[in-house]
């Protein structure tokens, strides 16, 4: 059996010392760009395969990686903190460390802020909720520029700055959505009313740009969107206006949170004895209790434990400046009253990345 070649054969090869084809190949200290031309080419020339897992415990290796998650009212993001919390993706002697940074949902301006002071700490990779928004994209490329690497997830960004995206296909989970509303109307006429977060997201933008694909050929019209800012108290209040004002919606589809608020609503709705068809996104607390209830009829779930485990796996990837791994398809779930799942605590999913 042919034996792999090692750093002293790439030394050897390139005519260069072991210490300067070490820190090449590990990424340490300057060399000189003829020395680092001889090193790279050797190594194409004798196929040397870097051994990671060697290298990270020769030199004590820790990743470390954060997580900026959007705050406010969204008990989503406070799910996608605890699986955060609860994931440890450590393997062997591969320690991880990971933050988690919270700022204001729908601010970029807090989002910038927030990757321009990363940019000050030893992080190895950043992720983050995407967000529509030019002074964004320069923080991204200051920490790209710096070597860190950047990732979205969730909610993608229309920009190439960011390394990879993880998440579903917002634009399929808008098409999910209108394709349901149309089989809930049977073929008869109907009016749909949309609810964002806010259409700088583009996760939400892209729902909702999949809703209006689905809907264009069919007799079911549009009465004006609602930004409720993720807000429950904002959703509520815009959506009473709304229902006042147009008595002839007969669906609901609730493209990012401040779900709490239109619960209120419906259930005000249904005690009134008539209530549109009502599908939101996200399995928490309490949507699950409202689609229990009768109060709601689908619910389209993003997985984020997958999007979290995903995320971990590329940003482990780019930190060993390995290529990225073809990640399987995350499909959004689709709950009715009758298939829920049993709740699942966080606490289980420990380890789940490794």
């Amino acid at each position: 059996m042919k034996r792999a070649p090692t750093l002293v054969d790439v030394a050897t090869r390139a005519g260069v010392s072991y210490a300067t084809v070490d820190r090449v190949v590990n990424g340490r200290g300057s060399v000189a760009e003829k020395s680092r031309a001889s090193v790279l080419q050797a190594v194409a020339d004798l196929g040397y395969i870097r051994n990671v897992a060697a290298a990270n415990l020769a030199q004590r290796r820790i990743y470390r990686f954060c997580f900026i998650i959007p705050e406010g009212t969204n008990a989503f993001f406070d799910r996608v903190c605890d699986i955060v919390r609860a994931m440890h993706p450590s393997a062997g002697t591969d320690p991880v460390q990971l933050v988690i940074e919270r700022v204001a949902a729908f601010d970029p301006a807090a989002l910038a802020a927030c990757l321009t002071a990363l940019a000050e700490r030893p992080f190895d990779g950043v992720a983050l909720v995407g967000l529509s928004d030019a002074g964004v994209d320069d923080a991204i490329g200051a920490l790209r520029d710096k070597g860190v690497a950047v990732l979205t997830m969730i909610s993608d960004m229309p920009t190439p700055a960011r390394d990879a995206y993880v998440g579903i296909d917002n634009v399929t989970a808008g098409r999910t959505a209108g394709a349901l509303i149309v089989l809930s109307h049977g073929g008869r006429a109907g009016r749909v009313l949309p609810i964002v977060g806010a259409l700088s997201a583009r996760d939400h933008a892209d729902r909702l740009s999949g809703l209006r694909e689905t809907l264009a050929p069919t007799d079911l019209t549009f009465a004006p969107l609602i930004e409720g800012l993720d807000r429950h108290e904002v959703v509520e209040a815009r959506l009473r206006a709304a229902l006042a004002a147009d008595r002839s919606i007969t669906a609901i589809y609730s493209a990012g949170a401040g779900n709490a608020g239109l619960i209120r609503v419906v259930a005000e709705m249904s005690e009134a004895g008539r209530r549109p068809i009502v599908m939101i996104h996200e399995l928490t607390p309490r949507s699950r209790a409202a689609l229990e209830d009768g109060l709601i009829d689908v619910i389209i779930d993003q997985r984020p434990e997958d999007e979290v485990a995903g995320t971990l796996t590329l940003l482990r990837c780019l930190a060993d400046r390995r290529p990225l791994p073809q990640l399987p398809q995350i499909v959004p779930a689709i709950y009715l009253r009758e298939n829920l799942p049993a709740a699942v605590d966080p606490a289980l999913l420990k380890g789940s990345a490794a």
